[in-house]
Formats: structure tokens, sequence, C-alpha cells
């Protein structure tokens, strides 16, 4: 069993720290991100993975600097959110378990970009860490599909990549560090998935149901409504657009209703009960979430919200 420090911060990497332990080797020292604050008005917080190592009583430290000494053989990196320098890694090789199909989404949001994208597949690649961003030699690599018919979003294939990293890095350690390999040099084509920021999950309801969709399924997705920030949670496409019963009918205007009359489509963000008019079809609303209140189905927040006739989000 190897002597292993485990680099790691989010609770997507808990589940390789505790798949490591489990297996019988021994994580000498966990190095994760510094105690914050995690909620509005709360005190300083440790970050799930270091919550995970004192529950499992493991040492912990927020200094990469103390890997070296540590005793440790080789380090464990997943989700740590700091680039390990290059004077470290001539002293303790590391390992990096990254949630994408390299060189596919190098980067910080290889989950988020590979929705966004509409990519029907992604994987966990454990690599050889290097100073430069995931570029290392690959060791092994396991496909999983990303269920975009049943709308999967983000946090729930996170979870599903996370428990896939703990069971490669088990199965890549069970010969013992000194059988790891060089690994092979990636081949393809690289992509860089960046973080996404604040305005790339405003929904621009302008835009078609299928992109709605997929900002939707990162879980942080948000409008407004009267001025006031609207998350969306979830929310499920149709191509029919809205009808608007409400505007006159015309002879000439709009599209046919099969009543012999035609009628005005309606305007991008248009609201008729909790679906909402979008570039080629509408965006049904399913759970929201207002500043300062609790998520909530979109039905029960329509009936508190009263929304008048051709009232609209984005505004």
């Amino acid at each position: 069993m190897a002597r292993l420090a485990f680099l790691g911060s989010p609770e997507a990497a808990v589940p390789a720290l505790r798949a490591l332990t489990d297996a019988g080797h021994d994580v000498v020292v966990v190095v994760s991100q510094p105690d914050r604050r995690r909620g509005r008005g709360a005190g300083l917080a440790p970050s799930p993975v270091k919550q995970a190592a004192l529950e499992m009583g493991l040492g912990v430290t927020d200094r990469i600097e103390d890997v070296p000494g540590s005793g440790a053989e080789l380090g464990v990196v997943v989700a740590y959110g700091r680039i390990v320098p290059t004077a470290l890694l001539e002293r303790t090789p590391m390992l990096n378990a990254h949630f994408s199909l390299l060189p596919r989404w190098r980067g910080a949001a290889p989950v988020e970009r590979a929705i966004l994208a509409g990519d029907q597949v992604t994987g966990v690649s454990i690599m050889r860490l290097e100073a430069t961003l995931d570029t290392g030699p690959v060791l092994v690599v396991r496909r999983e599909p990303i269920d975009n018919a049943g709308r999967e979003h983000a946090s729930a294939l996170t979870n599903r990549l996370s428990v896939v990293a703990g069971e490669l890095l088990v199965e890549v350690l069970s010969k013992g560090v000194a059988m790891l390999g060089p690994g092979t040099t990636q081949v393809g084509e690289a992509t860089y998935a960046a973080k996404v920021d604040l305005q790339e999950l405003r929904l621009d309801f302008s835009r078609t149901v299928a992109e709605l969709e997929r900002i939707v399924r990162l879980d942080r997705a948000w409008t407004t409504f009267r001025g006031v920030r609207l998350r969306v949670l979830d929310a499920v496409g149709h191509d029919e657009p809205a009808t608007m019963h409400d505007e006159p009918a015309t002879a000439s205007e709009g599209r046919d209703d099969s009543s012999g009359l035609t009628r005005p489509e309606p305007p991008p963000s248009t609201l008729r009960g909790t679906s909402v008019q979008a570039a080629d079809g509408t965006l049904e609303l399913l759970v929201v979430q207002q500043a300062g209140r609790r998520p909530q189905a979109a039905g029960e927040w329509l009936r508190g919200a009263r929304p008048l006739p051709g009232e609209r989000l984005g505004e």
C-alpha cells in the first residue's frame, strides 16, 4: 500500500479520499483550501475535504509546502483548485484525477463546459501531474455517457464522476507506486474549460430552448423578475411556442393557430403560466428560487408573483 498526500477541496474530491483510505492506502497528509465563509452571515468553515479528513482522523494542512516533509511517496490531486509548482513535483510526484476525456476540457470547469457544448460523453482521466494545465501523460481513462435526454445536471454528473475517480485511483495504485508506468502522451485537439462566469449563467430568452436548458443544467442559472434576481434551478424545453390567446388575432401577422386566424408571436421571455417564450419554443420552469428565499416549485412561485398579462422575465 502507498503512503499518499491527498490534495483536494470540494465535495467532488471526498469519494476519492474515502476510496483510497478504504483500499488500505496510508494518507499521511491532506492538503485543502483554507477555511472560508460558506454562507451568508456564517463564520469560517472547512472545505468538504478537510471536514471529511478530520472525521477520518487524518492530518490536514492548507500549506502545500508541507507535502515534501510528510513522508508521502506520491501525491494524489482531485479538484484541489491550485497549480502545483514544479519544484514541489520534483520532490513528490503526483497523480491527478481530471473529470474529462483529456485533452478535451482541460481546466477548471470540465463538467460544466461539456454540458454547455452538448457533449454526449465525458469521463475521468488519471494523469501524471505537470505544472502546466492538465497536460500530463495519461495512465487510465474511463468514458461515461452524459444523460442529455434526461437533463442530467452538472451536480449529478459530477457526483457520478467523483465515484469513478475514486475507483480508477484505487485501480491504478493497486500494484504499488513503483508499477505506475510513465503514462501515454495526450492525443487530439485540446479544448479549455474556463470557469463559467455569472453573465454566462444569465438566461437570455432570445436563445434556443436547447441552449437555455443546458444553462439551467449547470444549477446556477438566473434571470430577473420585476428587477429581482430569480434563480432557475430546473426547467424543460418544448418545441411549441407560447400561445398568446389574450392577443388580438389578425389575418396577416403571426402563425396559424388552427382556428383560421393568425396571432402575433410573443416576444422572447414573455411568461405564459410557468412557461417562457424562447427563440424556437418555450422553456417550462420547474423549480425556481427568489433571492433570500427557499427553492420552490415554479407553480407555487407563480401563484405568489401573480404576473400581469404580457409580463416578461429578464426585466
